[in-house]
């Protein structure tokens, strides 16, 4: 399968931006190696911004492995009725609920329903996330340092709070760190530090929960440079028409492309890995 490697000038002014107005559209399904299978057979998942991008991606890979599907999402109503659609043709079912997960009232919200409409849970994967573009550090401000923290790190810390009543041994938490945790970005500072905040949270979750014999695991996944949503909603159309083209691979990733590393983390063939992060950035070197 061949992969875009350059964009048309584009920006959106909604944020975290839709994609359904992206050219391209977003490739978020390949069944010729995301085949259907029973790896997460009528396991219950929630996925936090499972709307579009990487989340849409996941959401689908894993009801095509038999998992049943939650997708909690902001404000992008269409993106979101668009996943169910596609989870529901692949014969499992799909629960779209609409929240503002920068509250904890919201986040615990997300659980309940799931638990009551499913009366149980799996799988949590903490995907959703906004970024803000400012060319240095004293444009960033407080509004938007608050925004990016609470949505990024407050709403996973909530989310897993919630869920950790109902999970059980063999459960698995993933989060959705990202490239400039290791490395940083000089116009994406306070969206850096809530990445590299993922990764702290994992590794010391992972250990505690591993101490206390839960049987649940926490790893993240990394991704680099991948044509989503917030692309176009956060970066100039220059910007855009370049994107990802500085990868050792010369071009941005695929949501597809991330899908296969949530599979894997959530199923029980990664039974004896917790507290790690899957790096998926087109072959940058970085250091874990």
């Amino acid at each position: 399968m061949s992969f875009p490697t350059s964009f048309p000038p584009q920006h959106q002014d909604q944020h975290p931006g839709l994609e359904y107005a992206m050219i391209p559209f977003p490739i978020y399904d390949n069944d010729s190696y995301l085949t259907r299978g029973t790896l997460l057979q009528d396991k219950v998942a929630i996925i936090t911004g499972g709307d579009s991008g990487i989340g849409k991606a996941v959401a689908l890979a894993f009801a095509k492995q038999g998992a049943n599907i939650v997708i909690a999402y902001y404000n992008e109503k269409k993106d979101a009725q668009t996943v169910r659609d596609i989870i529901e043709a692949v014969q499992r079912e799909c629960l779209v609920i609409q929240a503002d997960l920068s509250l904890e009232t919201e986040c615990q919200r997300v659980i309940s329903e799931t638990i009551n409409h499913f009366n149980k849970l799996d799988i949590l994967v903490n995907n959703a996330a906004v970024q803000y573009e400012a060319q240095k550090l004293e444009l960033i401000s407080e509004e938007q340092f608050d925004k990016t923290f609470k949505t990024n790190v407050y709403g996973t810390f909530h989310m897993t709070k919630a869920a950790l009543p109902h999970l059980k041994s063999g459960c698995s938490i993933i989060n959705t760190t990202s490239v400039v945790a290791f490395h940083g970005n000089e116009t994406l500072i306070d969206y850096s530090m809530t990445k590299g905040a993922l990764v702290a949270f994992t590794r010391s979750l992972a250990t505690s929960l591993a101490k206390s014999k839960s049987g649940i695991r926490v790893n993240a996944v990394a991704p680099g440079p991948i044509w989503t949503p917030l692309i176009p909603s956060s970066f100039s159309e220059e910007k855009v028409s370049k994107f990802g083209a500085n990868t050792p691979m010369g071009r941005a990733g695929q949501p597809v492309e991330c899908a296969g590393a949530y599979v894997f983390l959530a199923s029980d063939a990664a039974s004896y890995i917790t507290g790690q992060t899957i790096h998926i950035n087109g072959g940058e070197i970085v250091n874990a």
